[in-house]
């Protein structure tokens, strides 16, 4: 199949603004890393007018896909766990071509995953986790329990995921593998979630009570981004928190992480007056004694 798609990847070789090929070999029967196709091919370009360029081909009874990127959405997609097969097709696709050797540099960074990037992963992954929790919990006080099921789910997978990031690994697709090696406890949650015997009333039940423990014990690790950032600054306008370059990523989940942060007394609440009677802004800082 490579010599097949040989003249397609070497054109785009030819290109000034092309930084790297990878290729990605379908392994199994059922491929989601390659979408079923029998081969993926990744381009990476220094820049691109648009976020994503795809394309599918054909050839006998052979089908591949030609995805081109950025190295600026490569670089998010990494960061923010928006595609998870890119960390997979970085570490073991096959190099056809590598500019100034910038695969070389790119899995050697995935491999020591710098420390400042990890606390912002870290930080992303708390938020999302608290959301997800919060919402769980909420469904579950209605007695709504298999969409409380579906929220803790995804809250286990966040802490399964924050736990990799926490050890200096990038979580792969395969999580649960790596967070069983790394954090029994957190593996064993989720095995008796989704295989206890008990109804699944008590087992949602069991499992708040175990994730408050949890969740409380990794705060200062899951926060550490966010209050670190703000230490910078006296106080903060929640709309300047919003526009922090690197908060920005937190999105929609920044809301709820600051004010779980203010609960737990992590954050205080300073009130400004507004023009409004009775209308204060709310103020956001660190104590500088936590």
């Amino acid at each position: 199949m490579e010599d097949i798609l040989r003249p397609i990847y070497q054109e785009r070789a030819s290109h000034p603004n092309t930084l790297a090929i990878v290729m990605i070999e379908k392994r199994n029967e059922t491929s989601p890393l390659t979408d079923n196709l029998d081969v993926a091919l990744l381009v990476i370009v220094s820049e691109l007018n648009h976020p994503l360029y795809v394309k599918h081909y054909e050839y006998d009874d052979k089908k591949a896909s030609l995805t081109v990127m950025s190295k600026d959405d490569v670089n998010k997609s990494i960061l923010l766990g928006t595609n998870r097969r890119m960390v997979d097709w970085i570490l073991n696709g096959k190099v056809l071509f590598d500019r100034n050797e910038y695969i070389a540099e790119l899995v050697e960074r995935l491999r020591t995953f710098p420390f400042s990037e990890r606390k912002l992963k870290i930080g992303i992954e708390f938020a999302k986790l608290i959301r997800r929790y919060l919402e769980g919990k909420v469904f579950f006080e209605s007695n709504q329990l298999l969409d409380t099921y579906n929220h803790i789910v995804h809250a286990l997978h966040h802490l399964a995921r924050l736990e990799v990031i926490d050890r200096g690994f990038y979580p792969e697709v395969t999580v649960w593998s790596q967070v069983k090696q790394i954090e029994p406890q957190i593996y064993k949650l989720y095995k008796e979630l989704i295989e206890g015997e008990e109804s699944l009333e008590k087992r949602l039940e069991l499992l708040f009570l175990a994730s408050d423990f949890l969740i409380h014990s990794k705060t200062e690790v899951g926060a550490g981004h966010i209050l670190s950032i703000m230490s910078e600054r006296d106080s903060w306008y929640f709309h300047e928190l919003y526009q922090h370059p690197e908060l920005q990523h937190y999105s929609v989940d920044l809301s709820v992480l600051l004010e779980f942060l203010v609960e737990k007394k992590y954050v205080s609440i300073e009130r400004q007056q507004t023009k409004g009677k009775g209308v204060f802004h709310r103020v956001y800082f660190v104590d500088k004694k936590c």
